[in-house]
């Protein structure tokens, strides 16, 4: 079997890419559990109660928005990043660089069309993530709420992704491909 080797620009868009993503669910996660605006709230008022202090409820939901804003905010600049790794990872293949996958291509394996057909699935919601949020973030403000409701979703491909590619790298590195972690890390090629 062809053992693929992996360009230096290749290896560091991937790594960059695949760090974002890890980062974009951690900010994710931090808002949807210990840094939601209900929680944080909650403990807001618990220490305004015991200063014999209130706000209203609403108040209250202000102040937690405003003290995570930062967190959140990071994850705008990185999906900043993302639209700019995104935007080198598409004009690479112009230069010879990280060929976009051809499900299409005749005499391919039914495994590598499923691997093809995913990656242009996963390139596909990658997109319309990244179109959504620079909507969200800079088109006007009555495409904020529906932009949201799809941008949203992106949580639920990102994390299947991310299980599939695992599963298959693993899989590739312990049958057909030995070494693949090895060379997508470092570019080395592998002794056999």
């Amino acid at each position: 079997m062809e053992k693929t080797k992996y360009s230096k620009i290749y290896r560091i868009i991937h790594w960059a890419i695949a760090v974002s993503f890890i980062l974009l669910l951690i900010t994710i996660f931090l808002r949807l559990t210990w840094m939601n605006k209900y929680n944080m709230a909650a403990i807001i008022e618990d220490y305004l109660i015991s200063a014999e202090q209130s706000l209203s409820q609403d108040q209250l939901l202000v102040l937690a928005k405003k003290i995570r804003q930062p967190m959140w905010n990071w994850h705008i600049y990185i999906g900043y990043v993302l639209v700019g790794l995104f935007s080198i990872r598409f004009i690479l293949p112009a230069f010879g660089q990280m060929k976009i996958q051809n499900p299409f291509s005749k005499n391919l394996s039914t495994k590598k069309k499923i691997q093809k057909w995913t990656y242009l699935i996963f390139y596909i919601c990658v997109i319309v993530s990244l179109v959504t949020g620079l909507i969200i973030e800079l088109g006007p403000k009555e495409l904020k709420k529906p932009m949201e409701e799809i941008h949203v979703l992106g949580i639920y491909y990102l994390i299947a992704f991310m299980v599939i590619h695992l599963a298959g790298v693993l899989i590739a590195e312990f049958t057909e491909q030995k070494g693949i972690i090895s060379r997508i890390v470092s570019g080395s090629k592998d002794k056999d």
